[in-house]
């Protein structure tokens, strides 16, 4: 019966580095790399992610993926050490922490006024051509995303607002809303009559 190795194992799993490298060097490496990784994506997905998170496409689905497998060894570079791994997980829960910390604002109403950053996809049922070319979102995706949100077309939208999450709020017209109330009241004069013409057998 071969004998297993158990020092060999505990070293792969714990030898941090190349060969020969030193151990603080190695260490702060797997400190240094996922943070610098984490940084640019989020920079890089501020700058020219909102559209991506206002509608998903398959493009952009497929970037997403390309990007993971991208950045991989510049996260973890030639070590497959758990221990190695381990660092590096601490370290990018570490700056996320620390980034959500740095730009949570607290839960006062005063900070609901971040109007600045939202974008106005449709303004008074009028769509925002130049904000939408300049984010690359095309009618058909903001129709899909409202037809989400229970308007059958765009000519029911008053308004829509991209807000800097990626959400978009719909405020439907008036002429939507009357509609919507007059389908209702439709609804329950059938359900109504139903109901008489059930006691009447």
């Amino acid at each position: 019966m071969p004998h297993f190795d158990w020092p060999a194992l505990w070293a792969n799993l714990t030898h941090l580095g190349a060969p020969g490298e030193s151990p603080v060097v190695a260490i702060a490496e797997k400190i240094l790399r996922p943070m610098l990784v984490y940084l640019l994506l989020v920079v890089a997905l501020k700058k020219a992610g909102k559209r991506m998170l206002a509608q998903l496409n398959p493009f952009d689905f497929v970037v997403l993926l390309m990007l993971s497998n991208t950045v991989q060894n510049a996260i973890i570079g030639d070590d497959t050490s758990l221990l190695g791994g381990a660092i590096g997980a601490a370290a990018l829960l570490l700056v996320n922490a620390l980034l959500v910390r740095a730009y949570y604002r607290g839960p006062e109403m005063t900070q609901l006024a971040g109007s600045e950053r939202d974008i106005c996809l449709i303004a008074g049922g009028r769509l925002q051509e130049n904000e939408m070319r300049r984010l690359h979102i095309n009618a058909g995706e903001l129709t899909a995303k409202a037809h989400e949100r229970g308007f059958d077309s765009l000519d029911m939208v008053e308004s829509a607002i991209l807000y800097p999450n990626g959400t978009i709020y719909f405020q439907g017209s008036e002429a939507a809303s009357d509609g919507a109330r007059h389908q209702e009241i439709l609804r329950r004069l059938d359900a109504l009559g139903a109901e008489v013409a059930a006691l009447r057998r």
